[in-house]
């Protein structure tokens, strides 16, 4: 090897100047060279000042903890308009709270009814609840006065409407489809048309007969006369019993 060949030319040359002494000393130092271990001159020497210790273990550290899964949204409530209109000519079914009879109501008083069932717009949308209160005025009220009046005269008008405690003006018309005519038992007015009756009955009598007996015969027709004429002019009271139907139509549209 290199080193070696090195080592035996410095021999010869300190053989040469410095005679059997120097190559003694030479050749022992040589010896003691060559004694030593061989060093492995092709490995890579490295300019560091140490190697860097390698750390005996990594302290593990807890896995993360997965993500929460996002939650899916509900889906998205149709859209509700901001108002709800009826077009007028929709029907509105109530019944009333009350009976309504001409013998104790009068005109300008109010009665109420309650909506049957929901009433919706076009599209669908409930505008006026079921249970809603309906106002109406009574604007028209009249007993029969004979008995060809069938029907007396009674004309309600809705006013307004009470849905979940807030009020709105409502125009309509209604039409009570129970009203009936109740007989009023014999009053003040009966008796005094009966009393006309005898009194023109008695007066006739005198005309016809002369005498007082024409007179009570006269007096027995005319109070005859009278009884029937108080039985056909009868007061008979138009009548809406409570809880009966009340049909209301809308004339002009409603907004809520």
């Amino acid at each position: 090897m290199v080193a070696n060949r090195l080592a035996i030319l410095t021999l010869a040359v300190l053989a040469g100047c410095g005679g059997d002494r120097g190559a003694s000393m030479a050749a022992d130092s040589l010896s003691r060279d060559l004694q030593r271990l061989p060093v492995d001159s092709s490995a890579t020497l490295s300019d560091q000042a140490g190697a860097t210790p390698m750390p005996e273990a990594v302290a593990s550290k807890p896995a993360p903890k997965p993500a929460p899964k996002p939650k899916p949204k509900p889906a998205p409530k149709p859209a509700v308009p901001a108002t709800r209109t009826l077009a007028a000519g929709t029907s509105l079914s109530t019944s009333m709270d009350r009976e309504i009879s001409s013998r104790t109501d009068k005109p300008g008083g109010t009665v109420t009814g309650t909506v049957a069932s929901d009433v919706k717009d076009a599209a669908g949308h409930v505008v006026i609840p079921a249970g809603s209160k309906v106002t109406l005025t009574i604007t028209q009220i009249h007993e029969s006065e004979n008995k060809g009046d069938k029907t007396g005269k009674l004309t309600l008008t809705p006013t307004a409407v009470e849905i979940q405690g807030r009020s709105y003006a409502l125009e309509g018309s209604a039409e009570a489809l129970d009203r009936t005519l109740r007989d009023r038992k014999t009053n003040a007015g009966d008796v005094a048309k009966v009393g006309v009756g005898t009194a023109a009955g008695a007066i006739v009598g005198r005309v016809i007969g002369g005498n007082t007996k024409g007179a009570v015969i006269g007096g027995i027709i005319g109070g005859a006369v009278g009884t029937q004429r108080a039985i056909e002019t009868q007061d008979r009271d138009v009548v809406v019993p409570a809880s009966s139907k009340v049909e209301i139509t809308l004339t002009g549209p409603f907004t809520r």
